[in-house]
């Protein structure tokens, strides 16, 4: 496996786009495999988030509905929300919320946030 650079992951995200656009979960998921065979979890989930990213610009959320029912399995699916929490563990970290008093992971993966926490992330 290589490691993805720009212009890839540009490619393979348009590339999932189009596949997921047309709501076919056999073209969705032979491309998800093709990524697969060729970058790491990580990278193939990054893939995903910004074809996710995309489709939300487009207004498209149901296709993002589409795409998590029937063309990301649940190892790829935790490998995103492992990349995600991070992301928002930073966001609350940046905004003084204390880790372990205002929001913590349990051993799911799963973000759990208290009252405080929850406002600080509705608010951007």
């Amino acid at each position: 496996m290589s490691n993805m650079n720009q212009f890839e992951l540009e490619n393979a995200s348009k590339k999932m786009t189009l596949a997921i656009r047309t709501r076919n979960p056999q073209i969705s998921t032979d491309i998800l495999a093709a990524l697969q065979t060729l970058y790491s979890l990580e990278e193939v989930a990054g893939v995903m988030l910004v074809t996710v990213e995309r489709l939300l610009f487009w207004s498209d959320s149901e296709a993002v509905v589409w795409t998590v029912r029937n063309v990301i399995p649940p190892q790829l699916m935790s490998e995103i929300q492992r990349i995600t929490s991070v992301a928002v563990y930073q966001r609350l970290i940046g905004k003084g919320l204390i880790p372990g008093q205002d929001f913590s992971v349990d051993g799911h993966g799963k973000l759990l946030l208290n009252d405080r926490a929850k406002t600080a992330v509705l608010a951007h």
